[in-house]
């Protein structure tokens, strides 16, 4: 599996838990119906960067329509994909008329799109990956949008796209144009936590995790000494899928307690950038799960196990640990269904040192909005990606119209741009109301959250539901673990963001292929000299070219700032 795919992982991650998180308003009533068609009133702006077509103006896409979009449609009743609140808006504000030249399903789609791409009939404006980016700024078939960010951007978008630095527009600059407007990604969501089922701490009387040695023994004593008292010997200790990147019960997080950062860009000792995957200390971690794997302790069958059967091995009550990202309580909260008494936690991951760990914000953004060359408003991309920041989270903002009605409302549009911090944020502001008892500076999204919070805590309403956010945003959640690793420095950000290097277009898949294998291969009981041989083999099938390329980025920008 390749980078692109991996990153687009990660993306579809973010955005899956901004659509638990759109379902927030929800009380627990099967009644809860959507505000669906939301009145129409005027909405005029004096800035500039919401200024109005005067005569409208037209704007084409494509777009997947999977069953998840179609469902979402039935839950609005008389809007469709093209004649929604949201298309409502973008005409009645900004004069622009959103169009679909086709729909597609899943692979149907992707391969339309190969073909549309390849033969230069696209729509005005088509979201793509970095790879596609810049095959099309090659062919000359998209324009240059610095002038239009530059001038129409709003103050409140700009500061949005950096709220994470100049990534995400270093890595839709082609040459130094700025070719697509980078879609929505969160680098710091990005962050793990250990998961691990405090229930079964208690019955064998151990304590939370303070180095990977205390990790290692919890995970030997979950898989050895019956946790679930059922006299069967049928629990492992550390959840792993066959997809090793996979973003809740990956093995980023493991890999990250021994120094080792597999799919990562770093800076080296010498001040240049270096790829993780190749590095000594993945051999060490490779080894620790080895012995994972040889002692029972990760099932036997990871291998050709996808997430959603992990993930039912855990609603079974068979696993105990599991590395992943704020969200994953919802996901180990199918444990809860099986056994009431169930309890799951989250907790700092740790070093084999016991130094603090790095926590390894991988640079996930991989989605662009380029503009066909000869359309006449290369604006209109950046005027639809103001307004949906500012009906959203802007000083105009109707959340509970435009974004969650409980239903998620944002998904209607074409753009979906979003805060990178904004979870972050919310649980600061619930952090600051159950500080001073005063919950009246709470927005939207906090207000939403502590809803479901309360639920929980009183017993009443969804108190399952409640369950999984009181585990992310509580004061012992994975929130509150967040701002420790913002305390302690421990968060590392990837130092190569630009777009994918010529070398990567053409042999990255390989590269990431051949990683994939010899990881799992490892573990499975292959030497773990083997991984001497994968770095000469990745170094000579394209590696070293790819890491010249990125330090000549690298260089080029360090002189540029």
């Amino acid at each position: 599996m390749n980078k692109v795919k991996s990153k687009v992982k990660l993306i579809l991650t973010a955005l899956s838990s901004l659509t638990l998180l759109s379902s927030c308003f929800q009380d627990g009533s099967a009644n809860d119906q959507p505000k669906s068609d939301p009145p129409v009133h005027e909405i005029s702006y004096q800035d500039p960067s919401l200024s109005k077509y005067e005569p409208p103006v037209e704007l084409t896409f494509v777009r997947e329509n999977g069953d998840d979009l179609d469902n979402l449609l039935r839950s609005f009743p008389g809007e469709t994909l093209e004649d929604n609140r949201w298309s409502r808006l973008y005409e009645q504000v900004l004069g622009i008329r959103i169009k679909y030249d086709w729909l597609a399903k899943g692979d149907l789609f992707r391969q339309k799109l190969g073909v549309s791409l390849a033969s230069g009939d696209i729509p005005d404006v088509v979201r793509v990956n970095a790879q596609q980016l810049r095959q099309l700024s090659n062919a000359g078939l998209i324009q240059d949008l610095s002038a239009a960010y530059n001038e129409y951007a709003s103050a409140f978008t700009k500061e949005i796209l950096s709220q994470e630095g100049t990534g995400p527009l270093e890595a839709a600059t082609i040459d130094g144009i700025l070719m697509g407007i980078p879609g929505a990604s969160s680098s710091i969501e990005g962050a793990e936590y250990i998961w691990i089922r405090t229930d079964w701490l208690d019955t064998l009387g151990l304590k939370p995790p303070q180095t990977m040695n205390d990790l290692l023994t919890i995970s030997k004593a979950f898989t050895e000494k019956d946790p679930d008292r059922n006299g069967k010997k049928d629990t492992n200790g550390l959840a792993v899928t066959s997809y090793l990147w996979d973003p809740v019960a990956g093995v980023s997080g493991f890999m990250a307690g021994y120094g080792a950062y597999p799919n990562f860009w770093f800076k080296d000792a010498s001040g240049k950038l270096a790829y993780g995957g190749i590095q000594p200390e993945v051999k060490t971690a490779l080894k620790a799960l080895q012995d994972l794997y040889r002692s029972g302790q990760i099932d036997n069958e990871f291998a050709i196990m996808e997430g959603i059967k992990v993930k039912k091995r855990v609603g079974d009550g068979k696993i105990g640990i599991v590395y992943g990202q704020q969200w994953s309580s919802f996901w180990v909260q199918s444990s809860r269904e099986q056994d009431p008494n169930a309890e799951w936690q989250a907790f700092p991951i740790v070093s084999a040192t016991g130094e603090p760990a790095k926590v390894l914000l991988t640079f996930t953004t991989n989605q662009f909005y380029a503009v066909r060359k000869d359309y006449p408003h290369p604006e209109a991309i950046v005027k639809l990606f103001n307004l949906h920041l500012e009906k959203n989270w802007g000083a105009t903002a109707e959340y509970e119209t435009y974004y969650s009605t409980p239903f998620p409302a944002w998904q209607l549009s074409p753009v979906t741009p979003f805060p990178a911090k904004k979870n972050q944020e919310a649980f600061r502001q619930l952090e600051e109301a159950r500080r001073s008892g005063d919950t009246s500076g709470l927005k939207a999204e906090a207000k939403a959250i502590q809803k479901n919070i309360d639920n929980y805590l009183s017993g009443t309403g969804n108190t399952e539901l409640g369950w999984g956010w009181e585990r992310t945003y509580g004061p012992s959640g994975a929130y509150a673990i967040l701002e420790q690793y913002e305390k302690n420095n421990q968060l590392l950000y990837e130092s190569f963001v630009g777009g994918q290097t010529e070398t990567m277009i053409e042999k990255q898949s390989i590269l990431n292929d051949l990683l994939n294998e010899t990881y799992i291969n490892i573990i499975l009981g292959h030497s773990v000299d083997e991984f001497d041989q994968f770095v000469d083999e990745w170094r000579r099938l394209g590696g070293d070219m790819i890491t010249a390329e990125v330090n000549e980025w690298y260089s080029k920008r360090d002189s540029a700032n």
